[in-house]
């Protein structure tokens, strides 16, 4: 791993893979390790991924001050990674809580991104946090899944309180949309990854102001992708759509059949998708046709910012 010091003075680690064009790569969780992100699905056969833990995750180190680990404090350390490796302008990517950080970065430093991609975002940052009909359609169309039950206990207990990594490692069977061996280990994964007090950090009050990095985001004239999955609870089509509008210039990819971590189930058409809308040259149209995710009634958990 690579290192650098960022603006309070404390060190955080990135990792390189793959050559080319480099693309700043924001993990999620919040709070987790971002070794989770693997390459994302072999994008490093096209681009120069610089991968960054988080501060106080990983290989990064713990700020003397845990407000730095707020969301909108958090770009500040994306705009020294930029220094540190001495470009102009660099092309991110954001996973998740990920994207709220880039959001949040190409908002406070507009000039200083190229294209942006946002997969599977989160949304709580511009108020577009999946509602409670949008739960309810997603557990109802899984009830069937022999898992269904353990997984929709750890929601409840999510719910009462329980914020344990094991516990959110109990409710990701939701979070892919097949639960094979492979999405399996890579959920287990999370219990070496995940760190409570950076995930709360990340949440602390003042960290989201909807309104605000709204607007900002409307004058970010640079290519957007939102990349969306029919199986993802986090971060719904529908949802994601309205947040392709937001920008002048954004696509939306819908890749069917697949869940929050896409490049676990289908890696091939992930590292494809997103290669191909990074290098391609002029800004992208805005497509916004997405699937209608209709109607059932369960309850809405919190697996996410």
């Amino acid at each position: 791993m690579a290192r650098f010091t960022s603006f309070d003075g404390t060190e955080l680690a990135f990792r390189e893979a793959g050559d080319g064009v480099p693309l700043v790569v924001l993990a999620g969780g919040p709070g987790r390790a971002s070794s989770y992100l693997e390459t994302l699905g072999g994008l490093d056969a096209s681009r120069r991924l610089v991968v960054l833990d988080n501060r106080g995750t990983g290989e990064s180190g713990e700020p003397a001050d845990p407000f730095t680990y707020r969301r909108d404090m958090l770009v500040r350390d994306v705009e020294m990674l930029r220094r540190h490796l001495g470009l102009e302008r660099v092309d991110v990517l954001g996973h998740s809580a990920g994207a709220g950080i880039a959001m949040g970065y190409a908002a406070d430093f507009p000039d200083r991104v190229g294209r942006l991609v946002l997969l599977t975002p989160a949304l709580r940052s511009v108020g577009l946090s999946p509602e409670q009909s949008d739960w309810d359609t997603f557990l109802a169309a899984r009830a069937g899944e022999p898992w269904f039950a353990g997984a929709v206990a750890a929601l409840e207990r999510n719910a009462a309180g329980d914020d344990s990594v094991e516990n959110r490692v109990a409710a990701s069977p939701l979070l892919y949309a097949r639960w094979d061996d492979r999405a399996q280990a890579h959920a287990r994964a999370e219990l070496g990854q995940w760190k409570y007090e950076v995930a709360l950090g990340y949440n602390a009050e003042g960290a989201f102001v909807p309104g605000v990095l709204r607007r900002a985001l409307a004058d970010f004239d640079h290519p957007v992708l939102v990349y969306a999955c029919t199986e993802d609870p986090i971060s719904p089509v529908r949802r994601c759509a309205e947040l392709a509008e937001l920008f002048p210039h954004a696509t939306l990819h819908v890749h069917e059949g697949v869940g929050h971590y896409p490049w676990v189930e289908e890696p091939d058409r992930v590292a494809k998708q997103i290669a191909t809308f990074l290098d391609s040259r002029k800004p992208d149209s805005p497509n916004l046709g997405a699937p209608n995710l209709g109607a059932p009634n369960l309850g809405a958990p919190n697996l996410g910012p």
